[in-house]
């Protein structure tokens, strides 16, 4: 058992792997019913099973850009977003949508909300996991160039297909706030999570700054510094 390996046990004996996406589906789970139709905004290829709701909701329909997504096992029917619209599904058509790590790859937020806003039904819910800007990880990631993002996740193990230019154009309270309430949603809360620092459990060494960091917003309260927004917005 290496080093970091004996830390998790110590500081973190109850956090799973994605720890975050699953938290994150919980939350799903709570709004989610059988007769329900859902949208995965960002599906991707499928790579986070805690994203898997088709056991569950009547139908799920996903949306990329990437082609992969044609292929997430996780979706009834995907599609790839066209100039940033959805033109297979009509107005009002979905009960709930959803967005995983996502936000963050979103340049412009105003036609990605519009656009899930016009699919959703009346008082549809929009939910969301992405990180916070103000946290360190972000602010590092912006600093940096994307060949180190792509190079610091092999690193940590991570697919290099799964790492993608990020802009943090929607990930800061005031931003997901002002944006969401300008294209006809309602925020329900913007909710602030910090937990085993996964960023830097690539050594003992790092690992240790990132364990009391943690331990010192959580113990402080300082949410405007924890690594994780969940999102629950709801269609005016």
């Amino acid at each position: 058992m290496s080093l970091v390996q004996r830390l998790d046990k110590l500081w973190y004996p109850n956090h799973e792997h994605a720890w975050d996406a699953k938290n994150f589906r919980k939350r799903i789970l709570e709004k989610v019913s059988s007769d329900m139709t859902l949208l995965d905004v960002g599906s991707g290829r499928g790579a986070e099973p805690a994203m898997n709701f088709r056991d569950i909701a009547k139908k799920v329909y996903g949306a990329d850009i990437d082609p992969a997504a044609m292929d997430n096992p996780y979706l009834d029917e995907p599609m790839l977003f066209q100039d940033g619209e959805l033109p297979k599904l009509e107005d009002a058509t979905i009960d709930l949508a959803f967005s995983c790590n996502v936000w963050e790859h979103v340049a412009d937020p105003k036609p990605f909300l519009k656009e899930v806003n016009r699919v959703l039904v009346q008082g549809g819910l929009f939910l969301a996991k992405t990180p916070n800007f103000w946290h360190y990880m972000p602010i590092i990631a912006h600093l940096t160039p994307h060949w180190f993002h792509v190079y610091y996740n092999k690193l940590r193990g991570r697919n290099v297909v799964d790492t993608f230019p990020t802009v943090y154009a929607l990930n800061t309270y005031k931003d997901i706030k002002r944006h969401a309430e300008e294209n006809g949603y309602e925020v329900l809360y913007i909710e602030a999570e910090e937990g085993r620092p996964e960023y830097l459990r690539i050594s003992a060494f790092t690992y240790v700054f990132g364990y009391l960091y943690e331990r010192a917003v959580n113990l402080l309260g300082l949410n405007s510094l924890k690594v994780v927004y969940y999102i629950a917005l709801r269609k005016k």
